[in-house]
């Protein structure tokens, strides 16, 4: 039986081998939901939901609505146990990855590969930056700070204002340069300029 720490080790593994540049975040909010993991790839943010052998399917419906929201992409990474049955629970556009125990290693299948998510919400999708984080993208593309503003205000402006590619890159970019170390000193420094209207 596969557990959920099981998968993941490996799992950072298989997925770098696949797609090259990537960043790995776990356990990001999104909604009512927890994403298991966030995918970072230079032009676009998968959601991947882990249901080892030990999971069962009662909170997946909301899981699914929730990832649709946030990420340009979705996969499930399914224990053997749920192998056959997983793409009953999740759309057409998922894209599903089995993780079954051979020895002491975890081999991984990609049994459907992910599409584009229709459903995916670029205000929610650009909510998973910090307010820094905008204002960097607001930097970018030349606009004014709108330091008093709420970041709801903000994300509305950026999305009339950036292109859906050039933001794609530009919110990749900024979740691929994160760090958590300094940000609490990061997120001071733009309430200090805030407060002092710089």
């Amino acid at each position: 039986m596969l557990y959920d720490k099981d998968i993941r080790e490996p799992l950072f593994d298989f997925l770098e081998e696949r797609y090259g540049k990537i960043r790995i975040l776990e356990e990001k909010q999104m909604g009512k939901s927890r994403a298991d993991i966030v995918m970072v790839l230079p032009d676009t943010i998968a959601g991947i939901e882990i249901k080892s052998d030990a999971d069962t399917y009662v909170r997946l419906k909301r899981q699914v609505r929730d990832y649709n929201r946030y990420y340009d992409s979705n996969l499930v990474v399914a224990g053997s146990t749920h192998a056959l049955h997983i793409k009953e629970y999740v759309p057409k556009w998922w894209g599903i990855i089995t993780a079954e125990k051979m020895g002491n290693t975890v081999d991984f299948y990609t049994l459907r590969e992910p599409k584009p998510n229709p459903k995916v919400d670029m205000k929610r999708k650009l909510s998973i930056l910090w307010r820094p984080e905008l204002a960097h993208i607001q930097e970018l593309n030349k606009m004014p700070k709108y330091r008093e503003k709420s970041k709801a205000f903000v994300i509305e402006k950026i999305l009339l204002k950036v292109p859906r590619e050039t933001l794609a890159l530009q919110i990749s970019e900024e979740l691929f340069e994160r760090d958590y170390t300094t940000i609490e000193e990061r997120i001071r420094e733009y309430k200090r300029k805030k407060k002092h209207g710089l």
